[in-house]
């Protein structure tokens, strides 16, 4: 079975750890998905950032958006939500976190809370 190709979008500057999760969630042996790419360092002084986050999500088959507190003001990741619209790929946000109140990232679709059932359903 093959699987999903997911891109990882998230606030680089204070969730870096939620991506490294949810790449050993993606090497499980049961997982429905693999990480392809994952948000880059925006605010490095790097001019082929867009182009480089473009080409990266244009691989994907979904944007993975991972939800923390700041995650919605978070540059980078509001211009990732952006390209994957632009490019036609679908996009679905998880909480990072157990605790807490999160608000959802602006057009990218419902948020979900991080839990296994939840993963297989959405990346499957």
């Amino acid at each position: 079975m093959s699987k999903k190709k997911v891109f990882v979008s998230f606030d680089f500057d204070n969730d870096r750890v939620l991506k490294d999760f949810i790449i050993g969630q993606a090497r499980l042996a049961d997982s429905p998905f693999e990480v392809v790419d994952h948000s880059l360092k925006e605010a490095a002084p790097e001019p082929e950032w867009p182009k480089k986050a473009r080409a990266a999500i244009k691989r994907s088959e979904l944007v993975l958006v991972m939800v923390g507190r700041h995650t919605h003001k978070a540059q980078g990741v509001l211009k990732e939500v952006v390209m994957a619209r632009e490019e036609g790929v679908p996009i679905v946000q998880i909480i990072g976190y157990k605790d807490g109140n999160y608000t959802a990232v602006s057009n990218a679709g419902r948020l979900y809370s991080w839990n296994w059932d939840n993963l297989k359903r959405l990346l499957a």
